[in-house]
């Protein structure tokens, strides 16, 4: 009887020491998946890949500083272009030539709407 007596305290402690592992499992799932949790990951995922994209443009930048100033001087003489037109004489300055008011400069220019369009087509 003594060796069913071990058999069944070897077993027991076995259980036991399983149901452990199991608890510890199951509270390790709950926190990970308990709504804080999913957001610390989502929140810490995007700031990394944030960070990396922002490392690697700022890499590219230091290299490539030419290009960069080219760019924005590009950039810039296209949203001065009609100044700039203006002061050579390139451009008639009574002119509309802005297309924000939505063909207001045609308004503007020939002092007449422009004539409807026959029955049966679209304007789109």
């Amino acid at each position: 009887m003594s060796d069913l007596w071990q058999q069944f305290l070897e077993d027991r402690a076995l259980r036991d020491a399983a149901r452990a592992n199991f608890l510890a499992d199951l509270e390790h799932a709950k926190e990970s998946f308990s709504g804080k949790g999913v957001a610390e990951r989502i929140v810490d995922r995007i700031g990394d890949g944030a960070r990396d994209v922002f490392e690697q443009a700022s890499e590219t930048a230091e290299d490539n500083r030419g290009i960069i100033a080219a760019l924005i001087g590009a950039i810039l003489l296209w949203l001065s272009r009609g100044p700039i037109m203006e002061m050579l004489g390139f451009a008639d300055p009574d002119l509309e030539t802005d297309n924000e008011g939505g063909g207001d400069a045609i308004l503007e220019t020939t002092g007449s709407p422009p004539p409807p369009l026959p029955p049966g087509e679209d304007d789109d």
